[in-house]
């Protein structure tokens, strides 16, 4: 093993700002450069970048690939190159980069006043980085913004020359907004999400401050209500509870203004999903328990007993939770609708796949159900596997989360490499997509990971190596580390 070597590999990488999977994919570019066709699929080749980057043993042929990745001289590869300045290799700028601009390159790809080396390393924005990549797509990001931006603009004016009130084109837009946003929520984005949100959500409060209607005044703080409570998941997704509590409080009075029991039984089951990853598995039973008050029936009456049960599971209490698994289960079999599901998405309509989801979840944490959990996400993931049904959208993080939990499964049964095979999609997600839903699951795989019988095993030991990477690269870890 050459751990030197695997040292350098590494900090040619991170002094570059390049995750994993941006290192696969400039490998990748710089073999069929090369016309080799013949080069691993990129999951494949984050193994073995992991696997280079703790042992070395770079091929040949690689080394080459690596060299036109960073930009620099065959002599120059390695930690006892020589420093002669590269020569025909030179670095590939992102497809459609203006290069004369200042921005065209990444800090990380400027050139260094030492020879050999590359510029200092410069976290990505968190821009840049919420879109999953290390390259800025300038053009694709100015045109989608300034596009909306008109949109957003016409509307604005409309709503303030609305001589009657705020006018039925008014309340249909906002409607239109608030199920659009839950839809981003599914799609994988929190950041610009939550962005978006407190965008619809401060023009609700500028309506609100005008002389309306009780009919009107009614439908906004509604619709504010459910604003609150997207927010409030975004919030928690990025890794700030504290806020995220704050925004469903707000979403609560609003709810309780109107008096609309399915938007507080929604508000409620979302605070008991953040109580409970904080650890407070009381606080998050109470608030399943309350929620169940309001509404007991279909998607949301299931969130709200499977938000119980894995809380009472927690508790000691696996018969309990597995009670209210069964009572999830007939909930969202009964025929119910109301205008939270009119919305849709995953957060006011929860889909079949998320049920399994969470049912499987919450049998993992009875520890006595092994065998029911396995069948529950087994049963998501091939629902999630399938195109969704029309007016539905698969969330970015449930397929992720199942496989989390089957991880655990496989684990206490001692299947080791069933738990690598689960969890290989999931540990290749982008930086952006590595919200608190996924990280917290993963928390509980390095739980069961750190049991007798594994100790000792290099394979254990490798996954535990990528799970405390996954975390290093969240994106609530990058988010935490920017400044005001």
């Amino acid at each position: 093993m050459d751990i030197e070597l695997g040292a350098w590999l590494r900090q040619q990488r991170e002094d570059r700002g390049w995750t994993k999977a941006e290192m696969a994919r400039r490998l990748t570019k710089s073999a069929r450069e090369a016309d080799d066709t013949a080069i691993p699929e990129l999951i494949g080749l984050q193994h073995n970048i992991h696997r280079w980057e703790r042992e070395g043993g770079v091929s040949e042929r690689y080394k080459l690939y690596y060299c036109r990745a960073f930009g620099i001289h065959l002599s120059q590869f390695g930690p006892r190159a020589s420093l002669a300045p590269a020569e025909s290799i030179t670095p590939t700028t992102p497809a459609g980069t203006n290069t004369n601009s200042p921005t065209a390159l990444l800090p990380s790809q400027r050139a260094s006043a030492i020879p050999g080396r590359p510029g200092p390393h410069v976290p990505p924005s968190a821009s840049v980085v919420y879109r999953g990549r290390q390259e800025p797509d300038f053009g694709e990001f100015t045109v989608e913004h300034e596009v909306l931006m008109t949109a957003h603009e016409s509307s604005d004016h409309a709503a303030e020359h609305d001589q009657q009130g705020i006018g039925e084109t008014t309340l249909e837009q906002l409607h239109a907004d608030v199920k659009r946003l839950s839809r981003l929520t599914d799609s994988g984005s929190p950041l610009p999400t939550f962005l978006e949100a407190r965008r619809v959500r401060d023009r609700i409060y500028r309506l609100l401050d005008r002389r309306l209607r009780p009919r009107e005044q009614t439908d906004l703080y509604f619709l504010v209500g459910c604003v609150n409570a997207l927010m409030g998941l975004n919030a928690n997704q990025l890794g700030y509870p504290d806020a995220a509590e704050e925004l469903l409080r707000a979403g609560w009075a609003y709810a309780n203004a109107i008096d609309h029991n399915p938007l507080r039984g929604k508000v409620r089951a979302t605070l008991a999903s953040v109580s409970y990853w904080r650890g407070r598995f009381h606080e998050a039973s109470e608030h399943a328990s309350d929620g169940l008050r309001y509404i007991s029936q279909g998607p949301l009456g299931a969130d709200l007993h499977l938000n119980h049960a894995r809380a009472v599971a927690r508790l000691g209490e696996p018969d309990m939770a597995r009670q209210a698994v069964g009572l999830a289960q007939a909930a969202r079999d009964a025929d119910y609708h109301d205008d939270l599901t009119e919305i849709g998405g995953n957060q006011f309509a929860q889909h079949l796949a998320m049920t399994h989801t969470l049912a499987g979840g919450a049998l993992v944490e009875t520890n006595a159900y092994g065998p029911d959990a396995a069948e529950e996400l087994e049963r998501a993931i091939s629902l999630y596997e399938e195109e969704p049904n029309p007016g539905e959208q698969h969330p970015f993080d449930g397929k992720p989360n199942a496989s989390a939990y089957l991880a655990v499964v496989h684990l206490r049964s001692g299947a080791l490499d069933g738990a690598v095979t689960v969890l290989d999609p999931v540990l290749a997600l982008p930086p952006a997509q590595r919200v608190s839903s996924v990280t917290a699951r993963l928390a509980r795989v390095r739980e069961e990971l750190a049991a007798p019988v594994f100790r000792g095993s290099p394979q254990a030991r490798d996954l535990g190596d990528q799970l405390e990477e996954f975390d290093r690269e969240a994106v609530t870890t990058g988010l935490h580390t920017l400044s005001g």
